[in-house]
């Protein structure tokens, strides 16, 4: 089977050739491994990094670099997909890295049978120090990222979404593309399209691959707050696309709005029992980072720093919520 993957970047000139390597060393085929390179309108050297590797690796199916001037991920996909002629689509960012037997994996998990498959997504920190290597530690936990079953699950089995997914062309070619009004959260909206069409996602921690966690606490909260955002804005549209755990940042700002004022009023209880179980989980996740990465003192702000990370998610989401929907911000525009 012919395999298209799609890369995508907006100025990512630094995280690119890491990428753009691995795919070099991968061991299925090369003759059968399409590659997509998406350009959304880069101001760095991420077009002229595609158009390099383009002219240096003729051994693949094919090398297409393509420009997306509407710079957003939705159109970026889209622009990737319209481009692509193989039997087996996979969607990547600039920001991840895969091993060597990454496509083959996929190859061999759609040959027996499966539409969509995927593996364990971890997160890396391209700076090795300690206080970045501490922000990481806050993405890489459970209640930091994400419960998902691809960020933490050992066992095989059908989940409900997957991350840095194979699909077989006509899965696309049945659901149709991206929602290009959604600046982000498309690929919620994009598999819960695919779910309603009877498509099932297939998880194995055999396939594995990695992604970089955005480089300071600022862009990470700034992430944060967008994905709240995007959560808030694409619930207006798509309201079944969400679990309930994407609204879990949100309910716990109400909780403690809610709480604080009733401890104005005396009644403290509520608050104290709020804050008493969410202090378990802080400390929690605190001890697993300790066991993961071993010591590192500033791993005693991962409280805080996660405390921070849920009020940008939920605040982000509330912001989502009250402001118009996307279709009809565009019928304004």
């Amino acid at each position: 089977m012919t395999v298209s993957l799609h890369i995508i970047a907006l100025n990512e000139e630094s995280a690119l050739p890491g990428l753009l390597q691995d795919v070099v060393v991968q061991n299925y085929p090369h003759e059968k491994i399409e590659v997509v390179l998406v350009n959304s309108a880069s101001t760095d050297a991420t077009r002229s990094i595609m158009d390099d590797f383009a002219a240096a690796h003729t051994d693949f199916l094919a090398v297409r670099v393509v420009d997306n001037p509407k710079r957003f991920t939705p159109c970026a996909w889209n622009t990737a997909l319209s481009a692509s002629t193989a039997d087996i689509v996979i969607h990547l960012d600039a920001h991840a890295r895969i091993p060597e037997d990454f496509v083959a994996k996929n190859v061999t998990v759609i040959q027996s049978g499966k539409d969509i498959c995927g593996g364990v997504v971890r997160n890396f920190s391209a700076q090795k120090t300690r206080w970045i290597e501490t922000v990481n530690q806050a993405e890489e936990a459970m209640f930091g990222g994400s419960i998902a079953a691809f960020r933490h699950s050992t066992a095989c089995g059908y989940v409900s979404t997957l991350a840095f997914a194979a699909y077989r062309k006509e899965v696309f070619e049945a659901v149709g593309t991206y929602d290009e009004r959604l600046l982000r959260s498309e690929d919620n909206e994009m598999h819960q399209r695919m779910r309603e069409h009877g498509y099932r996602f297939y998880y194995t921690p055999d396939i594995q691959s990695s992604r970089q966690t955005r480089p300071s606490l600022k862009a990470l909260l700034r992430q944060k707050y967008l994905n709240g955002y995007w959560v808030g804005e694409t619930v207006k549209l798509y309201p079944k696309s969400f679990s309930l755990y994407h609204y879990v940042p949100f309910v716990f700002l109400l909780a403690i709005l809610v709480t604080a004022v009733f401890a104005g009023f005396g009644f403290w209880l509520l608050a104290a029992l709020l804050w008493a179980a969410y202090g378990i989980v802080l400390i929690a996740s605190t001890i697993a980072a300790f066991r993961a990465g071993g010591w590192n003192p500033y791993y005693f702000l991962l409280p805080v720093i996660l405390f921070c990370l849920h009020l940008s998610y939920g605040a982000g989401t509330f912001v989502g919520l009250v402001t118009r929907r996307p279709d009809q911000k565009r019928e304004k525009a």
